[in-house]
């Protein structure tokens, strides 16, 4: 059993390394609708949480629970994330705020949540401690994660 869980968890998430080789590095283009906004470090200062000013407490900044999914562009589970996390966008819009973090781009945010494995998702309620869960999810289960952070 615990190696068909190994297994399992092995083929939905991407070790995390450092720095990517060259030939894994590419651009991807996004459509100008997605409802999941990519985050800076200085915006999620902004709207997550300002590290800076609470260095040991978390106190969320944002309006409503959020979703941010930590993902690299060369991570084949994180491709396949991507569509998923914007389905719960549309979903819950105006109820959740979903955001996305490219590790490689914003490596302090990666090591701040201590990332070694992606697609890693942090799911933020309005009160309480975030909770984060690594590796690839289906809509059925992201779903019933986010109706639980609702609650």
């Amino acid at each position: 059993m615990a190696l068909v869980f190994g297994l399992a968890f092995g083929l939905s998430a991407c070790s995390y390394p450092k720095q990517p080789a060259a030939d894994q590095k590419q651009q991807v283009t996004e459509k100008k609708t997605m409802k999941v906004k990519e985050l800076t470090t200085e915006e999620f200062k902004d709207k997550v949480m300002d590290f800076e000013k609470h260095p040991s407490e978390w106190v969320f900044a944002g309006q409503r629970p959020a979703l941010i999914d930590f993902y690299a562009t060369w991570c084949g589970p994180c491709k396949m994330t991507a569509p998923v996390v914007e389905q719960i966008a549309e979903k819950y819009e105006g109820k959740i705020d979903v955001y996305k973090v490219d590790v490689d781009k914003e490596q302090e945010l990666a090591a701040m949540f201590g990332i070694r494995s992606i697609p890693s998702l942090l799911f933020i309620p309005m009160k309480g401690e975030p909770q984060m869960n690594v590796g690839a999810m289906g809509f059925g289960q992201l779903d019933s994660a986010v109706t639980e952070m609702l609650k």
